[in-house]
């Protein structure tokens, strides 16, 4: 009766697997998670289908591009020409796995605008304060050179200008003392002139008067 029994259920669980994935209406993610199969046979099942029309039995699979006896003999018990595919959601729910991890990720997406990232704000904040302050400073001190520059400018053109009028001054006063002593040798000279006449007058008048 045991026996009778696991008889039973390895039927079921052999028809089970044959009846696992319909080679004419799986898809390639179904075909693919088929052992030994992979991405580019599980293609060439599909593109083999496409062409020859569905398959009539499971043995049509080694017609395939790529799918020999090795490859048949891993599968056989795992494909079918007919029935429903089930495994199906094996590969999806093995699709479905890293979503645990993608809600993990944006679960921890919030912690960036946690206390580290006000932390960091404040920094960012200080950062550009401190940066305006320095830029107020530096702006300040430009127009505090710029100033001097100004006054030390003003300053030296004053002081050409005062050295300027006192040149002028100077030479002013120097043509002015160069007249006069010109007058003055003039006079001296029209003076001794005068009196050289004077003296050959006399001279003259004295044999006469004797």
């Amino acid at each position: 009766m045991k026996r009778l029994l696991i008889a039973i259920v390895l039927l079921l669980a052999s028809s089970f697997a044959l009846a696992a994935v319909n080679l004419n209406t799986a898809t390639r993610e179904e075909l693919d998670a088929l052992p030994g199969i992979g991405p580019v046979k599980a293609q060439a099942i599909l593109d083999y289908r496409a062409a020859n029309g569905p398959f009539k039995t499971p043995e049509d699979v080694m017609k395939v591009k790529g799918i020999k006896e090795g490859e048949f003999a891993k599968i056989k018990d795992q494909i079918s020409v007919s029935g429903r595919t089930t495994p199906a959601a094996s590969p999806a729910s093995a699709a479905s796995k890293p979503e645990p991890r993608s809600t993990a990720t944006a679960g921890a997406a919030p912690a960036s605008s946690g206390p580290a990232a006000a932390a960091a704000k404040d920094t960012t904040k200080a950062t550009a304060a401190s940066d305006a302050a320095a830029a107020r400073e530096k702006a300040k001190e430009d127009k505090a050179a710029k100033a001097a520059e100004a006054k030390a400018a003003r300053a030296k053109a004053k002081e050409e200008k005062a050295a300027k009028a006192a040149e002028a001054k100077a030479a002013k006063e120097k043509a002015a003392a160069d007249k006069s002593a010109a007058k003055k040798a003039s006079s001296d000279k029209s003076a001794s002139t005068a009196k050289s006449t004077d003296k050959s007058a006399d001279k003259t008048a004295a044999p006469a008067s004797k």
